[in-house]
């Protein structure tokens, strides 16, 4: 059966040189001793300890499809600074037979340059008519979803939750299913408990041990956030004394 995906899963060569700094990376080890890693699931998310790759590896596959490595549309050109890695060099994304007809990349860390461009090429009619740099980090982001994202596409965000608070994590996680619901995938590197329980979709754990599809409820993330919610004073008194 056709896959309705527009990304299927990611390869990795094995080649890359030692003495490179990606190397060392554990999602790097663990990929290399993989034939494929499938996708297979409209919502996949990518979660795991800082420094294990995640996000290197969600700007490497940005990257292998065509986006410009600060954010954006397909479309989006500029640059700030030439700060990706080089994983993208080694990365073959395999691709579903249909194409998607829209797109973006979001990372929380260089939202703020992409917002500089929006303004800069007079594109903020698509964005909802007001500059992005005039609302919070939060409004802006959702204004950019909101305004932005109109179904058909790929789109892959690093870390997305910084920007919101819980209540708009909620909002975006109703406007990811609607977008699902007109043929969209979304692949998602992430920290938050909230969004990766969003129905359906893949969990990828990295960590030093590999790369494991587990529910959301055996992740780290949401572990140690449900026992510090269920009894915060006890776990602060074990942190802290």
């Amino acid at each position: 059966m056709l896959s309705d995906l527009y990304v299927t899963g990611i390869k990795l060569a094995k080649d890359i040189p030692s003495d490179n700094y990606l190397y060392d990376l554990p999602v790097i080890k663990h990929l290399q001793d993989m034939e494929e890693l499938p996708i297979s699931k409209h919502v996949t998310f990518f979660v795991g300890e800082n420094g294990i790759g995640k996000s290197t590896l969600i700007e490497a596959i940005a990257v292998s499809m065509g986006f410009n490595p600060e954010g954006g549309t397909i479309n989006f050109n500029f640059s700030t600074e030439d700060s990706h890695s080089e994983l993208y060099r080694y990365l073959t994304v395999c691709k579903g037979v249909k194409r998607h007809k829209d797109g973006f990349f979001l990372r929380a860390e260089s939202f703020y340059n992409v917002a500089t461009n929006i303004d800069r090429v007079r594109a903020i009619p698509s964005y909802g008519g007001v500059s992005l740099h005039a609302q919070s980090h939060g409004e802006s982001f959702m204004a950019l979803v909101e305004n932005r994202f109109g179904g058909n596409g790929l789109y892959i965000l690093d870390e997305p939750e910084a920007a919101l608070s819980p209540s708009r994590l909620l909002q975006l996680m109703c406007c990811i299913d609607d977008l699902v619901k007109h043929n969209s995938q979304f692949i998602i590197s992430t920290h938050s408990p909230i969004l990766m329980a969003f129905p359906d979709a893949e969990v990828f754990e990295l960590s030093e041990k590999g790369i494991n599809s587990i529910p959301y409820q055996e992740t780290e993330h949401f572990r140690i956030t449900k026992q510090f919610v269920n009894a915060p004073e006890k776990m602060l008194k074990y942190l802290l004394e």
